[in-house]
């Protein structure tokens, strides 16, 4: 009998941009963070605005492994407070720009 043995595809990184809708909260940029903390990711870009009662973020990976965005993107939307998460990814011309 013959064991099969599954290899996994390397994993290709791609940049990935969250933007992120979600109450004013003290907690909420922290909350934030620590989705990627606990995979021990720094993100490149994290930056947020508030209005009113509504925070505005965007936080940007250049490299990031793309077989795990959806994982993280999970994350953050069962975070407290998120009400809506925009994805992005820019074309190849948009980063030779950048």
């Amino acid at each position: 009998m013959s064991a099969v043995i599954a290899t996994e595809e390397p994993s290709v990184e791609t940049f990935v941009h969250f933007y992120i809708s979600a109450d004013a909260d003290p907690g909420l940029l922290p909350r934030l963070l620590q989705t990627f903390a606990k995979r021990d990711v720094t993100p490149d870009t994290f930056l947020s605005r508030r209005n009113g009662d509504e925070m505005a973020v965007e936080i940007a990976l250049n490299r990031f492994p793309r077989n795990i965005v959806h994982l993280i993107e999970g994350n953050l939307r069962q975070i407290v407070g998120v009400r809506h998460i925009k994805r992005g990814e820019p074309s190849l011309s948009q980063l030779r720009s950048s």
